[in-house]
């Protein structure tokens, strides 16, 4: 009870902050119930005078409430579903920027996560070169056995920072809680899944040795892209509060100028930023999901190099599918298929008509074939896609929300390079291999194949199974005689109907098999 009102007290001030920012500027009050729209009202009076017009309102209020809703505003970044693509837009540029903490507490940071003092594990260690709500990041060198230096970033994990994040946390589940009370309709957002999204990911932020990870299974899954790497992190040299990888010299993208200085071609660099992403979405799964400016580079090499890993994305093979198929489907103005993807993910309820969302789709895609190339947003299509599905009762897919900011933001960084870039081409070789590899024949025979391997993991299980009957039929046994036959004569039949089952499986993957095969 005591932590329910320490809660409401600070929802409360939040809730002050928020209005006397005028962050509350964005609240639509023709979509709310006559409660809330007296409660915007009241907010809405006690906004400070000369506020700034637009998205800054929400990004001054996150950054005066502190760390953690500077990383929740972040976050609202990749949900234009719940704030609008204008504060999206906004809070995409939150400046997650705080003073440093001394450089003798960040010594002692690293030397309680090895255990040996700062002088045995790096050559150098700098002042701190940038600083966030989280960590740090200092510049070290090492020197290895044979003699050679190599500099590495070092990030090193504010102290204290665990215990504040989850003291806001618990303030935003209670929000979303009463969001959900005062406002049943808001569940279609999933306010209360959001903020469990928001502390998985922050949670696993303050473990730098997941963000190794992260950066570890990206690195491996785009080994062969000749145009796009990940800095290799130093596993020796990372723990849960360190996180230690190869120091990058690049270029930023902050623009074309600083990419033709440094000998390369603002057009080629603005595709490869499209196709690196679209790559790690469709064809890995996985993706990273901060790709602005700050975190991407350009070696000297002209590959393109991401950096910070804590913001990651992921799709299963059905969203991959879906992504794929819409952006091939619109690229040739197949609409009926782009709206039968939909069905079949079992993202539009089936109630719906198959044509009625072709329609609405087409209205999408229609203006896009009017428009010179370099005037089509590939991140618009997708918003208004997503727009269109809240009429047919689609449900958010947070998953899906998120890679549509993360195009967003990809697409934004393409064009400063490159004004001229055209999405579409840009996109659809990517879009084409994914689609020739997975649903044309390969693929077909991929498909066989997995059924083939259930098959024999269920062939292979029933030895087991019938050694596990045998023991409990010798348990039973000697508890009643009586019922141990009874347990025997379904045990009996139980092995018959496996025995059945499995060579109704054999002929489901000897079929899954021939149409393969004729695909061919």
């Amino acid at each position: 009870m005591i932590g329910a009102f320490i809660n409401l007290f600070r929802g409360v001030r939040v809730g002050f902050v928020l209005a006397r920012e005028g962050a509350l500027a964005f609240a639509d009050p023709s979509e709310l119930p006559p409660h809330l729209k007296l409660a915007l009202r009241l907010g809405r009076s006690i906004e400070r005078p000369g506020l700034k017009d637009g998205a800054a309102r929400l990004s001054a209020a996150m950054t005066r409430l502190g760390p953690s809703y500077v990383k929740f505003g972040q976050f609202l970044a990749t949900r234009p579903d719940i704030v609008g693509m204008a504060a999206a837009v906004d809070l995409e540029q939150l400046q997650d920027r705080v003073p440093p903490f001394p450089q003798a507490t960040a010594v002692r940071v690293v030397e309680a996560a090895f255990g040996r003092p700062i002088g045995r594990i790096f050559v150098s260690f700098s002042e701190p070169i940038a600083a966030a709500s989280i960590a740090q990041v200092h510049k070290a060198e090492v020197e290895d056995a044979d003699g050679t230096r190599r500099t590495l970033a070092v990030k090193v994990m504010r102290p204290g920072v665990r215990e504040g994040f989850k003291r806001d946390l618990e303030v935003m589940r209670f929000v979303a809680r009463v969001v959900h009370a005062l406002s049943p309709e808001a569940e279609r957002l999933r306010p209360r899944e959001v903020v469990e999204i928001l502390a998985r990911s922050v949670m696993m932020e303050m473990d730098f040795r997941l963000e190794a990870a992260a950066a570890s299974e990206l690195a491996e899954n785009t080994k062969h892209d000749e145009d796009f790497r990940v800095p290799r992190p130093e596993w020796e040299l990372t723990a849960r509060d360190v996180l230690s990888s190869e120091w990058i010299d690049g270029t930023k993208l902050h623009g074309p100028a600083a990419i033709v200085a440094a000998g390369h071609d603002p057009r080629s660099v603005g595709r490869t930023v499209i196709q690196s992403f679209l790559r790690q979405a469709i064809r890995d799964g996985f993706f990273h999901a901060d790709m602005h400016q700050g975190n991407l580079f350009v070696d000297a090499q002209g590959r393109l190099v991401a950096v910070d890993f804590g913001i990651m994305g992921r799709l299963g093979p059905n969203e991959r599918r879906f992504l794929a198929e819409i952006l091939l489907g619109f690229i040739t103005r197949d609409y009926r298929r782009v709206a039968k993807v939909h069905f079949e993910a079992g993202y539009v309820p089936p109630h719906h008509s198959v044509d009625d969302f072709a329609q609405a789709i087409r209205a999408i895609g229609e203006p896009i074939h009017q428009r010179s190339a370099d005037e089509i947003s590939m991140a618009k299509v997708l918003t208004l896609l997503f727009d269109i599905t809240a009429l047919f009762d689609m449900s958010t897919r947070t998953e899906l929300v998120m890679l549509q900011k993360t195009m967003v933001v990809v697409e934004g960084v393409a064009r400063s390079l490159d004004p001229k870039l055209d999405m579409w081409t840009s996109a659809e070789p990517v879009v084409r291999t994914w689609i020739t590899h997975n649903l044309g024949p390969v693929g077909r025979l991929q498909s066989g194949a997995e059924a083939l391997r259930v098959v024999s993991n269920v062939v292979g299980d029933i030895p087991d199974l019938a050694v596990r009957l045998k023991r409990v039929l010798i348990r039973v046994d000697e508890a009643g005689t009586g019922d141990a036959k009874r347990l025997e004569r379904f045990a009996r039949n139980e092995r018959i109907r496996a025995v059945w089952s499995t060579l109704a499986l054999w002929g489901i993957a000897i079929g899954a098999l021939t149409i393969a095969f004729r695909g061919l």
